[in-house]
């Protein structure tokens, strides 16, 4: 529905099981159609075959403006501020990526023009990927949520586990002795819960609210001031401001979950800010995240002494 009328051809011409696990469809303007999968990169022809890249079909300058129409309602100037983030969510929680030139004011960007290539990211809303591991995620002498900081290099989950977890720990395992939290999601760049028109497209549990869009600073002070939150979480933590937001949270007895990227501790603690968090023991929780047995593997979770809460055996 939001493809522009020649690439939604080409895919239901092919026989290949395109939409199967499909992460990304990436459309460059005269550059080769690229589909991202567990397939791996996929170039295709105009019969939706799979290609060399010199043969595959080339998105013309027709069809990014079409699709720009489709993705925007026809209305792409009521969507000024997200072109300026550099994309847009559609229905169904699934973002478009946007690049082309962009238009400074003050050395700010303040719009995109030219648009010359459209990523669409295919929200996945896996479930369950927390559940295993929830137990190890609350403080059960206290009933609560511990602060927990989920890391990972990019692409190995994060978004996907972070938004899990939000779903338990709102919908409780009563089987576990987790109860229901009151859980609330400043989702800055529309990943977690992928709000369409204020509304999650993703399952993210039944006390949860979401701030859609908004900064994660200002969004943390917001829901402390406004919503009594239980649990606050949020997405890729890193910045001085963040860390200041951080304190302030848990200074106001709120557990805070969040993701930054990483491979492993030692990286981590590279980081000035994120180091300083460590040091402090800010986190009762770190969950390390990799590929060791698939995308999203739990590699190890460690407790605020770095001693090792679990391991994932390698080959195990």
């Amino acid at each position: 529905m939001f493809l522009p009328p020649a690439i939604r051809e080409i895919m239901a011409r092919s026989t290949l099981p395109l939409w199967t696990g499909l992460e990304e469809i990436r459309l460059r303007l005269n550059r080769p159609l690229a589909l991202h999968g567990p397939l791996g990169a996929l170039f295709l022809n105009p019969e939706g075959q799979s290609v060399p890249a010199e043969r595959a079909y080339r998105p013309t300058r027709e069809d990014l403006t079409r699709a720009l129409a489709l993705i925007s309602n026809f209305s792409i100037y009521a969507f000024e501020q997200e072109l300026r983030s550099g994309y847009l969510t559609i229905p169904g929680g699934h973002r478009v990526g946007l690049c082309g030139r962009a238009v400074l004011e003050e050395g700010k960007v303040t719009a995109l023009t030219d648009i010359s290539g459209l990523n669409y990211r295919i929200a996945q809303g896996i479930e369950g990927v927390a559940l295993p591991y929830v137990e190890q995620l609350v403080i059960f002498s206290e009933l609560r949520p511990a602060n927990t900081l989920v890391v990972s290099p990019p692409g190995c989950g994060k978004t996907t586990f972070l938004r899990d977890l939000a779903r338990c720990l709102s919908d409780g395992v009563p089987g576990r002795g987790i109860p229901g939290f009151k859980v609330a999601i400043v989702d800055e760049r529309s990943e977690i819960a992928g709000c369409f028109q204020g509304l999650p497209q993703l399952r993210v549990g039944n006390r949860t609210d979401v701030l859609d869009a908004c900064p994660k600073v200002e969004g943390m002070m917001m829901l402390l001031r406004s919503m009594a939150p239980q649990v606050i979480v949020t997405d890729e933590i890193g910045s001085p401001e963040d860390v200041l937001a951080v304190r302030e949270v848990i200074r106001a007895g709120v557990s805070l979950v969040a993701s930054a990227h990483g491979s492993n501790l030692a990286r981590l603690e590279e980081r000035p800010q994120l180091g300083m968090l460590l040091m402090e023991k800010v986190f009762e929780r770190v969950v390390l995240l990799g590929r060791s047995q698939g995308v999203g593997t739990v590699e190890k979770i460690f407790d605020p002494r770095n001693r090792e809460v679990f391991y994932q055996p390698a080959g195990d």
